[in-house]
């Protein structure tokens, strides 16, 4: 039999606690027709403004070819459009539409709901600290920084 100390795993308690809150995530965006990849593109391009697709793929940990069928799916529902970069005609940079406002709004009560449902009951204390340790691992493990295209 495999035997391993899962209870003693920092990977373990990080992986199952994403699960659970992507899983909160998921059913709390269901009901309003949005996917979980589409909150995600619509997160980075407000946090980042347009992005070259193989860079919106690569902050999201997907591979590009994974990425463009929900692209395809927002660009025919009038959420983004891709243009070309304007120094590299090979990328395309995904740009947010106005349609996408209330779509992000509807992600955005949502997210604070989940936040607030998985904070219940930690002091403003533990979180600054569990952000800070969170943080401290993220940095342990990060091996590079995404390249952007040049606006």
């Amino acid at each position: 039999m495999l035997e391993y100390d899962f209870e003693e795993s920092l990977g373990y308690w990080l992986v199952m606690a994403h699960q659970a809150y992507m899983r909160a995530f998921n059913e709390e965006l269901a009901p309003q027709g949005i996917t979980y990849r589409q909150a995600q593109v619509l997160a980075w391009l407000a946090l980042e403004g347009p992005l070259a697709q193989a860079d919106l793929a690569s902050r999201m940990l997907i591979e590009p070819p994974s990425l463009v069928g929900t692209l395809d799916r927002m660009e025919e529902s009038g959420l983004i459009e891709r243009q070309a970069c304007p120094n590299d005609g090979r990328k395309k940079l995904v740009h947010p539409l106005p349609a996408a406002d209330e779509l992000w709004e509807q992600i955005v009560a949502s997210g604070r709901r989940i936040r607030a449902q998985a904070s219940a009951g930690l002091s403003d204390r533990e979180l600054a600290i569990l952000k800070r340790l969170l943080g401290k691992v993220r940095a342990n493990v990060s091996t590079q920084s995404p390249v952007k295209c040049a606006r």
